[in-house]
């Protein structure tokens, strides 16, 4: 999809996959897998309590494994979790910018999307907790929490996440949390689960998880749904269907990734975090007009082109004379006006190559 969606002269920087090949551990058991005929439909196997013991030791939060659901992926989990715990019709607050996909899926779920804009800081962005509290005393039923965030890659502190729980207790709202980037976080940050939190709402939330993004994954369709102990219930009226309709692949390469994959995954940041100061030092020299604070987490670059003066969808522009594609960012909604997002997650020289194509573009 990535090199695809595009002709052979652009650049695509685009979607949330890496340029990158497997960890030797997950190719090794996809091989044999194949060579074994092993390619029927999908159970849970060993993938809950693999996530378990990985939760565990990254972020000192223990799920029961028991418990959780394997789903297709985040996204589709998210719709069929909201399916459940909601009513046609219920409010469901996104801080916006937010993934494009999750406008179409809770929409799908006939839910009500409110958009919370995030604020924006010299050091990245924050959730407005003033606006979310607005928004649940207007009668959201639901909050869809996205940390590490997509885009802008910030992290959620503890005391914000603390302040969330304590106004979804006050106000009745059940939490989604959507924490699939949660093993790629840089020096200095700290992943912290919404479910570790010892509040009620912690409790009665679902979060979401898998290895796709971290190990890139994404193709083999594989993801947990891990309800609180207050959400085990509500979650057995899932479809009976759902688990199957994930990838076996998928089951086996998350297995591997969350128990052999950690030394990888530790290079594989350090490359990250190279790129990711890199793109700031070659946007400082070449396009200093482009606002980018380096994220948090993600291999995702949210770029504030709005002094450019390419109008509200800069990736247009750049696409057409840089070719270069990016992602536009009104498809984050209203908050994404003006901004783009640029996946860092390839070759260094690309990183160059990316920012010499917007300088084309904007000169």
């Amino acid at each position: 999809m990535k090199w695809r969606t595009f002709r052979a002269d652009v650049l695509p920087m685009w979607v949330a996959e890496m340029d990158t090949p497997l960890a030797p551990a997950i190719a090794t058991a996809l091989a044999e897998s194949i060579a074994l005929g092993d390619t029927g439909y999908a159970v849970a196997g060993r993938l809950a309590a693999a996530y378990a013991s990985f939760a565990e030791r990254r972020f000192g939060w223990a799920p029961d494994p028991s418990t959780m659901h394997v789903v297709p992926d985040v996204n589709i989990g998210i719709y069929e979790v909201a399916r459940v715990v909601t009513e046609p019709g219920d409010a469901i607050v996104l801080d916006t910018p937010a993934y494009p996909p999750f406008f179409v899926k809770l929409r799908a779920a006939q839910l009500t999307v409110v958009e919370n804009p995030m604020v924006r800081t010299d050091a990245g962005y924050v959730p407005d907790l003033d606006g979310l509290a607005r928004s649940f005393d207007a009668g959201a039923r639901a909050y869809l929490l996205c940390n590490p965030h997509n885009p802008t890659g910030a992290m959620f502190t503890r005391e914000a996440l603390e302040t969330i729980a304590a106004l979804a207790d006050q106000y009745g709202v059940r939490v989604l949390a959507d924490e699939v980037h949660g093993p790629l976080t840089y020096p200095g940050a700290t992943h912290v689960p919404f479910q570790s939190l010892d509040a009620p709402a912690a409790r009665a939330s679902v979060a979401f998880a898998s290895a796709s993004k971290a190990w890139n994954l994404a193709g083999l369709k594989a993801a947990l749904a891990i309800p609180g102990p207050g959400a085990v219930d509500a979650l057995a009226a899932l479809p009976e269907d759902l688990e199957v309709s994930a990838s076996l692949f998928g089951v086996l390469a998350g297995e591997v990734a969350f128990t052999e994959g950690l030394v990888w995954l530790e290079g594989l940041m350090a490359g990250l975090d190279h790129n990711r100061m890199r793109l700031a030092a070659r946007l400082a020299e070449d396009v200093p007009e482009i606002a980018y604070v380096p994220p948090a987490a993600t291999y995702l670059a949210w770029l504030d082109c709005r002094a450019l003066g390419l109008g509200d969808d800069p990736a247009r522009t750049i696409l057409d004379r840089g070719r270069l594609a990016l992602n536009s960012g009104p498809a984050f909604g209203a908050a994404g006006n003006g901004f783009v997002r640029l996946n860092f997650a390839a070759h260094p020289e690309l990183i160059d190559e990316a920012v010499r194509r917007i300088a084309q573009a904007v000169r």
